[in-house]
């Protein structure tokens, strides 16, 4: 089994799916010959063709009509908005159109796209590339929004993704892309959509998070265990829709919990994942629910990057509160 970074991990599943179903198409700013800013499509136009893999003009607002008209004709489009922060552009094609095609046509047509896009801190981007704006899109109905934290699931999760007939909305955090390997099997395989996944086990306090903030949860986790504290880690994976079973299950057996995110504090999903329990397992806590979260300010330029963004250590500090109170 191969060592793969999660860039190479997204481009096998990229390749794929282009190599099981001719109906699926990847289009974007600088995807063909170039492979993409990271070269997530590297190698993808020289085996797949121009008419399957091909660049477009800069504007994200044409790549969103192009993708909704392709899927009402019987396509499978997955289109890359080359930077997050760069969603403004696109959202009524991703909120007005995509996410409400099946309801307005009575169900009776899909929107199988897979929006794809990098996002995250950590990486010294300019303004507007590493906004946290997952909260925008998971709050409106109708679009999965999928964000995985190593290069296993995020083939798994991709596969799934595009073989779904609705639209999702794949996230990939600029950290992760070459920050790390881990085992992925060459073969396809599929990890289910709205599943959480445990990453480690714990007994005394659940951290409850999802990308760049589950490797930072996870250190933190086994620098509590020196102290004889127990953290049960949770990687969400998918931020909408919530795997509320899943949520609810660890908060029952720990009793307690901290919520931690990338995001600002009035951004991200974590305030949903806190109302979520508060109002459905709140007799099983043993102490408020705590949060880990970036200041409620713009996100900062690079240099100021590392003081701003959560870390193990601020996880850590909360965690040792969540579990003393």
């Amino acid at each position: 089994m191969a060592q793969l970074t999660m860039i190479q991990a997204i481009n096998q599943a990229l390749a794929t799916e282009l190599r099981n179903d001719d109906r699926t198409l990847i289009f974007g700013e600088d995807v063909g010959k170039n492979g993409g800013v990271f070269r997530a499509t590297e190698g993808l136009q020289d085996e797949f063709g121009e008419d399957r893999v091909f660049n477009t003009p800069l504007a994200e607002s044409g790549i969103g009509g192009l993708a909704v008209g392709l899927a009402l004709t019987g396509f499978r489009p997955i289109p890359e908005i080359q930077f997050f922060g760069f969603i403004f552009e696109v959202m009524d094609s991703v909120v007005g159109q995509a996410a409400r095609t099946r309801y307005r046509l009575g169900n009776s047509r899909q929107m199988p796209i897979t929006f794809r896009a990098p996002f995250g801190g950590g990486v010294h981007t300019p303004e507007m590339h590493a906004d946290n704006l997952e909260g925008l899109l998971a709050q409106s109905p109708g679009i999965k929004v999928v964000i995985p934290s190593n290069p296993y699931d995020a083939k798994g999760l991709l596969i799934s993704a595009i073989r779904d007939n609705d639209p999702v909305f794949f996230l990939e955090h600029m950290k992760l892309y070459r920050s790390f390997r881990e085992e992925v099997p060459e073969k396809e395989y599929t990890i289910p959509l709205g599943k959480a996944n445990i990453v480690k086990e714990g007994n005394d306090v659940s951290v409850i998070t999802y990308g760049a903030m589950v490797r930072e949860a996870i250190k933190a986790a086994e620098n509590l265990e020196k102290d004889g504290i127990s953290v049960e880690v949770m990687d969400l994976r998918t931020v909408s829709p919530l795997d509320l079973e899943a949520i609810l299950a660890t908060v029952q057996k720990t009793n307690r919990v901290v919520v931690v995110q990338e995001a600002q504090r009035q951004a991200g999903v974590g305030a949903r994942v806190i109302a979520e329990i508060s109002e459905r397992a709140i007799l099983d806590l043993e102490a408020p629910i705590g949060f880990v979260a970036a200041p409620d300010t713009i996100f900062p330029f690079g240099q100021a990057e590392k003081d701003w963004l959560p870390n193990a250590t601020d996880i850590e500090e909360q965690v040792r509160k969540t579990y003393e109170f």
